[in-house]
């Protein structure tokens, strides 16, 4: 066999997402498909490739996430934007899911559904020459079949207190994801923790008014609490970089900062 099986992925995702504790992931922002199966072997349940705050490129992100398919690592990519035709080349090459960076309005997730999602729940183009579909392997019908059971897990990032009301805004999503340092920004770097946490706890209650999962990023397991992600169930540990970095200061003798 040549390929992994993505829609086991997803549905192994999504029920992590309810299992009562946080599904563990982290950012891959090096191009190495080394960083992908050191992951799978460490145990985290998924893994997000960083097409916003990275060098990669679309090329990169295939070679991670097709070699994330082959460990059984669910392999999602963070956008900037919905492009939607590189969306699905990411899909097609077995991509998880799709993380949307600075979502604020409503057309935004409708955008995701529609490049995610084939007709009639989406307009996203549809190929069999691909890893996903097996190269043809799989008939049409099955093929379908599978995205409709088992569709990639959408991952909507709040990172600014002025969108669409936020129920309304991640209804269609899998993840309510915190952007807690471009929230951080957007209101005025607040002294106050409080307010910040507020913020973050507005969040958190509109992801669980939305029947949807609460994420976000830390850079550690044990920070996590303090930035308001004690309930999260899809919990960001900072990235390969970030670790690579701490192991690197560790071993050059300097304290960690």
């Amino acid at each position: 066999m040549t390929t992994g099986d993505v829609h086991l992925s997803r549905r192994r995702l999504r029920a992590a997402l309810t299992a009562g504790k946080p599904a563990v992931g982290t950012f891959v922002k090096l191009a190495s498909p080394d960083v992908v199966e050191l992951a799978a072997a460490a145990g985290f349940a998924f893994v997000v490739v960083d097409l916003e705050h990275s060098t990669l490129t679309e090329r990169d992100a295939v070679g991670l996430v097709r070699h994330a398919d082959l460990c059984g690592l669910p392999a999602l990519v963070r956008v900037p934007e919905v492009d939607a035709a590189a969306v699905n080349r990411l899909l097609e090459a077995g991509a998880a899911g799709v993380q949307l960076s600075m979502l604020t309005r409503v057309a935004q997730t409708e955008a995701l559904v529609a490049a995610t999602r084939f007709a009639p729940a989406g307009r996203r183009s549809v190929s069999l020459a691909n890893r996903a579909a097996r190269f043809g392997a799989v008939p049409p019908a099955g093929f379908l079949r599978a995205e409709r059971d088992d569709p990639p897990v959408l991952v909507g990032q709040i990172e600014t207190a002025r969108t669409d009301p936020l129920p309304e805004l991640v209804a269609a999503l899998d993840v309510c994801f915190l952007g807690s340092t471009d929230l951080a920004v957007d209101l005025g770097m607040p002294t106050d923790p409080a307010v910040l946490r507020a913020a973050v706890d507005r969040v958190g209650e509109a992801a669980r008014a939305a029947s949807v999962a609460f994420g976000g990023w830390a850079p550690t397991r044990g920070a996590a609490a303090d930035l308001g992600l004690g309930d999260a169930g899809y919990l960001m540990v900072g990235s390969d970089l970030q670790l690579l970095a701490a192991g690197l200061r560790a071993a050059a003798g300097e304290e960690h900062q």
